[in-house]
């Protein structure tokens, strides 16, 4: 099938579509290293890199000429972000949102599916006159002729060695008897054992990761050479077709941060360490702050899946064994990214306020981790398009030539 990927990001969506054997013809991002990642490592794919409002339907008609989508996906932010004037109507409808540029470009191409991500809070989430936010978006996509489905998915469920729950939204132009893909893994010791019978165990942290090349704090570079053979089916899949490691630069940390850090065991946090080495108040040095942030720089169990990679975990979370943050790259495994896909842009940037303050918002984009964190993981992704390939496939056997 072919493929459209709408607030496509670094790709990872779009990715897990290709490694499901489908086309991905194109992409629209308004970010510019997103974009520029997008493009890198889907080489075939047209990348209209710009604010999907100002693309008309006459410019995507034109530019997919001839080849148009058989499934539009993406991930239209719908809670909190109103593109409309307050004026205009209720800010917490998704029809004030960027909804309504994924449903304008469905429209447009008519595709067999649609599949939709966001945060699984969406399903509580409320307009102002107490309808449901997700009972619009179903019955938005009704009025297009779609038959919709819902669920939310748990990426270890499918090989991912990280806790990362997402919402999706599928529709279908014709009626699906399993909309959703079953699970092909398991978390070893939470579940029941009866139901995990022919599943496989999801890889854990040490799986993802403990291959790539020992770095501490300061160390590493955006190409290195693989020190060491993979040492599990999980490394050898995402090793496959890479000679070498990328984006697998350490964050430079003071002196103070590392001793912070080696001051911490599995599952400690910011607040479990000595107070002398707890963060000093914003431009106090020496005045230690009463503030902690707990979900700030916790270090992971090394024998567990990854809690959620967000798009700031390069301040999240610190290697089982290392005095330092993840890398990129380690981000990008616990993510199910292959070792090939390059990601673009800097490592990190200052913050949006800064920016804004000094006047330099044009330079605000998303930075490496900012894109893995974003991303969809491809291997969840993956199990959702195999699902819409089998379910297809059924559909053409049910349909007389």
């Amino acid at each position: 099938m072919k493929v459209l990927d709408l607030f496509a990001g670094a790709g990872g969506f779009s990715l897990g579509f290709e490694m499901a054997g489908n086309e991905v013809i194109g992409g629209l991002e308004v970010d510019m290293w997103a974009g520029e990642t997008f493009q890198y490592n889907h080489k075939n794919a047209i990348l209209l890199n710009d604010d999907i409002r100002k693309i008309s339907n006459d410019v995507l008609k034109e530019t997919f000429k001839g080849n148009y989508p058989d499934v539009i996906i993406g991930g239209p932010p719908c809670q909190g972000f109103s593109i409309s004037n307050r004026k205009a109507g209720d800010p917490k409808d998704p029809r004030n949102s960027l909804f309504v540029e994924f449903l304008r470009v469905a429209e447009v191409f008519k595709p067999q599916f649609l599949v939709m991500e966001n945060v699984p809070n969406l399903l509580r989430a409320k307009t102002e006159n107490k309808e449901l936010v997700i009972d619009i978006i179903k019955r938005e996509m009704e009025n297009l002729g779609y038959n919709v489905y819902v669920d939310v998915l748990s990426a270890t469920d499918f090989g991912v060695p990280q806790i990362r729950k997402r919402l999706f939204v599928i529709g279908s132009l014709t009626e699906l008897e399993n909309p959703f893909p079953s699970a092909t893994h398991y978390v070893p010791g939470e579940s029941d054992s009866l139901f995990d019978e022919g599943l496989l165990e999801t890889p854990n942290l040490w799986d993802a990761i403990s291959d790539l090349p020992t770095i501490e704090a300061r160390e590493g570079s955006e190409e290195m050479e693989y020190r060491e053979q993979p040492l599990n089916s999980y490394q050898r899949m995402l090793r496959e077709g890479s000679d070498k490691v990328y984006n697998h630069k350490a964050m430079n940390h003071s002196k103070r941060m590392v001793e912070r850090f080696a001051s911490m065991t599995f599952g400690n946090s910011i607040s479990d360490v000595p107070e002398h080495l707890r963060p000093y108040k914003r431009n106090q040095v020496g005045v230690i702050s009463e503030k902690l942030y707990d979900q700030n720089n916790r270090r992971m169990h090394p024998d567990r899946p990854c809690h959620t990679i967000a798009a700031s975990f390069y301040a999240n979370f610190v290697h089982p064994y290392i005095n330092r943050n993840f890398t990129a790259r380690e981000g990008a495994r616990i993510q199910s990214f292959p070792d090939w896909y390059v990601f673009k842009g800097k490592p990190t940037v200052v913050s949006k306020k800064l920016l804004a303050r000094e006047g330099r918002v044009n330079e605000s984009y998303l930075c490496q981790y900012n894109q893995i964190g974003n991303a969809v993981p491809p291997l969840l992704s993956k199990a959702i398009a195999d699902n819409l390939i089998k379910n297809n496939a059924a559909l053409k056997k049910k349909v007389p030539n």
